[in-house]
């Protein structure tokens, strides 16, 4: 069926309606440029992105998943009315081509076709061929057409599945088991963030979208599996920025008797790995920068790096005293987050964090920074926790993980009043896992990493937009 551009409804309908419901496909267009055989009978399917008519022979790009080859479609071979259907190819239409692959005098590969079946037809045109999809905005909203358009896009996205797989087949290789926990959860924990809140009707309760797993996987170590992992959605009622967005994907996983160096160790082995398996290096060019993935990665100590800095000892500070030395460093205190570990966690933000640009660890953090956390051995007004930062960016964070029952419900309780004081962010008390940890929680590290921020250093993106499929946009925009 040859289809004529035309305003009328009834006939687009009744074309589409026509078209095929599947098509064999014997070959990629990658693969046939790659392993080129003179005379080869092939079928491939795509999409049409460009049409070139001259006499009596058609040429039209045709895309698929690995790429584009020409196809050649000549007058001779096809007879009229198979000709003229292919004369009325618009870009963005999708075809099935079968034919012999051959090299045009030009030297292209080529298929040269014997017949043909239009599979779908564009009512809208793509954009400019010459400009492709330009506009960022419109890129993250109709993120099908940057794909179809640009390259590059679907080379982003193809390193982010490779990097999940990635991760996923080395955990499984050291041990580690895969499991999925509630996405909706009765009380959200495991992070400082505000959660998004949802209504379970059945139960005519009030949920939450989970801010992390690590509660629910903590309770599986605790049930005997002792090294566990989840790559799974995560939600924050937070800004949208370039290293931030509300809902995003991390990786969490924990091992039963370890601690947080085994988890730095890990950690360095594992970013080696997929750094070297997504993009053949472990030297990875980042915003004009080159930045080595290769372990051991650099460590520092939280409060060295932090006293350096301002000249004085933060732990030993007034909390008037450290308030005041926050605000001198152009902080601002949110409503109820006047609070010493929030002091803290600024201080490292603003003063320590744009400085480390190749992987470094933080280690130690001060005792008021964590509630999920094992005081550091030898100094109890530190906790066993790192965070490490590339190129100024928080990737991962990870603890000993407190496994004493009496503390963590001391700390729940001073996660409380922050709650009431107005912190949005502070975490409420989970009763359920305070009693599963009564059962006896064993000596445990774990990490949480974020993987679109991964895939950022990976693929050389600026904006956390560019390796999320579909961003959340503002509504309204066309």
């Amino acid at each position: 069926m040859v289809f004529m551009p035309s305003s009328d409804d009834a006939q687009i309908k009744e074309f589409i309606s026509a078209l095929p419901y599947s098509y064999k496909v014997t070959a990629k267009a990658g693969e046939i440029k790659s392993d080129y055989k003179e005379g080869r009978e092939v079928s491939v399917a795509g999409r049409i992105m460009s049409v070139r008519k001259s006499g009596k022979i058609v040429f039209a790009d045709v895309q698929d998943s690995s790429g584009k080859i020409q196809g050649y479609f000549e007058y001779k071979a096809l007879g009229e009315k198979e000709f003229g259907a292919a004369k009325s190819f618009n870009p963005g239409d999708m075809v099935g081509v079968t034919g012999k692959v051959f090299k045009t005098s030009a030297g292209e590969i080529s298929i040269n076709v014997e017949k043909f079946q239009q599979l779908a037809k564009a009512v809208r045109p793509l954009p400019d061929k010459w400009h492709g999809l330009q506009d960022i905005e419109l890129r993250y909203r109709k993120r099908y057409l940057d794909l179809i358009m640009n390259p590059e896009s679907r080379e982003v996205f193809l390193k982010r599945s490779k990097a999940i797989n990635t991760i996923r087949a080395f955990l499984a290789k050291n041990g580690f088991i895969e499991f999925e926990t509630p996405t909706i959860q009765p009380v959200y924990g495991g992070g400082d963030a505000e959660p998004f809140t949802t209504t379970v009707k059945t139960l005519n309760e009030q949920q939450f979208l989970r801010i992390a797993d690590e509660l629910y996987l903590k309770r599986l170590v605790i049930g005997g599996f002792e090294k566990v992992f989840e790559i799974c959605k995560d939600f924050r009622n937070e800004d949208l920025d370039t290293t931030h967005s509300p809902e995003f994907t991390m990786i969490e996983w924990y091992q039963a008797y370890a601690d947080y160096n085994e988890m730095m160790e890990l950690a360095e082995v594992l970013l080696a790995f997929v750094a070297k398996e997504v993009t053949g290096n472990t030297e990875l060019q980042y915003q004009g920068k080159t930045i080595s993935m290769k372990a051991p990665f650099k460590r520092i100590k939280f409060v060295d790096a932090i006293n350096e800095r301002v000249g004085k000892d933060i732990l030993k500070l007034s909390d008037e005293e450290l308030f005041k030395l926050a605000e001198g460093n152009g902080i601002k205190f949110e409503k109820g987050k006047k609070n010493r570990g929030h002091a803290y966690g600024k201080l490292l933000e603003v003063l320590v964090q744009p400085e480390l640009i190749h992987p470094t660890f933080v280690i130690d953090f001060p005792k008021e920074t964590a509630t999920l956390t094992r005081p550091k051995r030898g100094n109890p007004a530190l906790v066993e926790r790192f965070e490490l930062y590339v190129d100024g960016v928080e990737l991962a964070n990870a603890y000993s993980e407190l496994q004493n029952p009496i503390i963590q419900k001391e700390n729940f309780e001073r996660e409380e009043k922050k709650l009431k004081a107005g912190d949005s962010e502070a975490e409420p008390t989970d009763a359920d896992f305070l009693e599963a940890m009564e059962y006896g929680m064993p000596p445990m590290g774990g990490l949480g990493m974020g993987i679109d921020r991964l895939v950022m250093l990976l693929t050389d993106r600026a904006s956390i937009k560019e390796v999320i499929l579909f961003p959340m946009e503002k509504r309204g925009k066309k």
